[in-house]
């Protein structure tokens, strides 16, 4: 297979620049607004002003919290050298792991207005997530960044910009953490379930689908490998989430 030459500008109107990166986050909450909408006709405590404002604080959480979380997972030297350099967003730049933070910080500030718990929003937001993680996945791959390393495999793609043939390391995750996962936890969240069940399914499935797409993704060029010669940041990060989401699952069955 042959990597397309993409021109990541979607849409040029002259006055302003429409980037298929951020179609790619449009098409994230769109996606999450429309299924959350179509959940809570099948529950009694959620009401569509309470998904508008699920949704806006969401993405708040996502976008403030992946920026702030790539500063300081990966990119904390320059940080400190040059705090404003987290402006510099046209650079690129963002975290899963920071926009999880943040989102569940966002969470926390609409169950104070909603008088919800934590873990009734969580495993309601749970199955909205995985198709967004997809779609800005893709966003990846038609920007031609985050390549996985050289491969003579069949899935492999030649880039013609670094010459080389490259695990298409946006694509195993779009399919992975976003369409698999996104599969198991609808069909999971499709009956009533423990609470804090749904929740732990998504930290342990992405935590695991993370974790093992990231031995053949190269590591930011700043961070390299941090230990072994194949522990990345992004396995680092992975392994609480696994942790906690059995931690979880475990307190669900003790519950039970």
């Amino acid at each position: 297979m042959i990597y397309p030459d993409f021109d990541s500008v979607a849409l040029d109107l002259g006055f302003v620049q429409i980037y298929w990166y951020g179609l790619m986050y449009l098409m994230a909450f769109l996606a999450a607004y429309l299924l959350a909408n179509y959940r809570a006709k099948q529950l009694l405590d959620w009401n569509s002003q309470q998904i508008e404002d699920m949704i806006f604080y969401g993405a708040l959480g996502v976008v403030l919290g992946g920026r702030l979380g790539y500063m300081l997972f990966y990119n904390l030297p320059n940080f400190l050298s040059d705090p404003l350099s987290i402006f510099a967003i046209q650079g690129g730049g963002m975290s899963f792991h920071g926009g999880f933070l943040g989102v569940l910080f966002a969470m926390v500030l609409f169950n104070r207005k909603y008088k919800k718990t934590f873990f009734v929003t969580m495993d309601f937001v749970a199955p909205l997530v995985p198709l967004g993680l997809g779609f800005g996945r893709m966003g990846n791959f038609i920007n031609g960044e985050l390549w996985g390393k050289e491969t003579d495999s069949l899935l492999g793609m030649y880039v013609q910009a670094q010459d080389k043939i490259l695990h298409p390391s946006q694509l195993y995750e779009a399919f992975l953490e976003g369409l698999v996962l996104f599969i198991i936890l609808w069909v999971f969240s499709n009956k009533p379930r423990p609470l804090m069940s749904i929740s732990a399914l998504f930290l342990i499935f992405y935590g695991l689908f993370r974790f093992i797409i990231e031995f053949v993704r190269v590591p930011d060029a700043q961070l390299g490998y941090l230990a072994f010669d194949w522990l990345t940041m992004g396995q680092l990060l992975s392994l609480p989430m696994i942790v906690l989401g059995i931690f979880l699952i475990l307190k669900t069955k003790q519950q039970a």
